[in-house]
């Protein structure tokens, strides 16, 4: 069974298109959707905004569906110069760019038992960029955390420092999660905003749905090469 976290209902909503029928299961207060794609078992569920949002769900969604694989796809804010609107990036690591330990001699990002950098699993990444679409695809660090990146100043300081292609706001939790319960899990985001080139909210809000359109077919084609 493949396990699909979205952040938030537009970026579900897109993904729910591309099903022909789904079943609803509630769990607490998270609503999982059951389906199946090209002959494999799904289940999608909507986090909510954020790390601890994303965490918990990330938890639940493996203690109850016990899932072989977990994907976070959505969208994130673009803060290098070669990304633009539309463009999809996977996560090869993830990094929490706001955990902060410096006080105790660790650099920005590092978590004890963790380490700074997540990686994802190298078998997922290797059949996303075997599949063709007509977005530019790019590898790299995702940078996570608990702000929402409008300033370019601040976007700036994330890539340099993490050698970043994009920030979001809950997929190095996820990939924290899956990483201590031992299951393979991968990061995709299309960029919906890019601060670096003066672009806002507003800008934002205008290519939500677009780019959560572009990574929800992108990952349709995905799970037709899984195993």
């Amino acid at each position: 069974m493949i396990g699909i976290i979205f952040a938030m209902k537009e970026e579900l909503d897109e993904f729910l298109k591309v099903l022909s029928s789904v079943e609803k299961e509630k769990v607490y207060d998270l609503v999982f959707y059951k389906s199946k794609l090209k002959d494999k078992d799904l289940i999608l569920v909507e986090s909510g905004i954020g790390k601890v949002n994303a965490a918990r769900t990330t938890q639940v969604l493996i203690d109850k569906y016990d899932v072989d694989y977990i994907f976070n796809v959505g969208v994130a804010g673009g803060i290098v110069d070669s990304v633009n609107i539309c463009d999809i990036v996977l996560g090869e690591k993830l990094v929490q760019h706001d955990f902060d330990l410096t006080a105790f001699n660790r650099e920005k990002g590092d978590i004890p038992n963790v380490g700074k950098y997540i990686d994802s699993d190298s078998k997922l990444i290797s059949i996303c960029e075997k599949v063709k679409t007509k977005n530019k695809v790019f590898k790299g660090v995702i940078a996570s955390g608990d702000i929402f990146c409008s300033e370019g100043w601040m976007s700036k300081k994330i890539a340099t420092k993490f050698n970043a292609l994009c920030v979001e706001m809950e997929g190095a939790s996820i990939a924290q999660v899956c990483s201590l319960c031992k299951k393979p899990f991968l990061v995709i985001r299309s960029i919906s905003d890019s601060p670096n080139k003066g672009n806002n909210k507003i800008t934002y809000d205008e290519f939500l749905e677009d780019s959560s359109r572009e990574v929800a077919l992108y990952l349709e084609k995905i799970i037709g090469e899984l195993d």
